[in-house]
């Protein structure tokens, strides 16, 4: 199972210090996303939550948008990758692009990808919700962003 990456954005590569990763954790997977902005942090940790259920690469057929509100940061993750994780299920798909904007407690995304496809992308577990465990959004000297949570499955 792949452990770590680099989602390519909505806008092509990804700048060279983004990334994501799991976070080993009994049960459940913890997921990490960094990047030089929030935003980047967010969209790389949606990629891991897809990495959690597929390795297999999800092609950008459909665009799905979503909105959510929190009073501070680290809700505000939890909100959206419980938001990926609702769009997910409902729709039946996989997303393997991230678009996110974040205006104070307000965040939109765009979402893209497709229909899960049971023989191709071979899906491992089905992500129930993000938590509060582990929750973390901060930017360390460097300025980078981290933001990570565990996810549970």
């Amino acid at each position: 199972m792949q452990t770590h990456g680099i989602l390519r954005t909505a806008g092509g590569p990804s700048p060279p210090d983004t990334g994501w990763e799991f976070l080993p954790h009994g049960a459940d997977i913890g997921v990490r996303g960094w990047g030089p902005t929030r935003e980047a942090a967010f969209e790389q940790a949606a990629c891991a939550l897809t990495h959690v259920v597929t390795e297999a690469e999800i092609r950008p057929r459909s665009e799905v948008a979503l909105s959510c509100e929190a009073p501070d940061p680290e809700l505000l993750f939890v909100a959206f990758l419980n938001a990926v994780i609702f769009e997910m299920a409902v729709r039946r798909m996989l997303f393997g692009r991230f678009h996110v904007a974040i205006d104070g407690t307000r965040l939109g995304a765009t979402l893209w990808g497709e229909a899960v496809d049971v023989a191709r992308h071979a899906p491992a577990v089905e992500p129930k919700g993000a938590t509060l465990t582990g929750l973390h959004v901060s930017q360390d000297a460097e300025g980078r962003w981290s933001a990570a949570c565990i996810v549970d499955v």
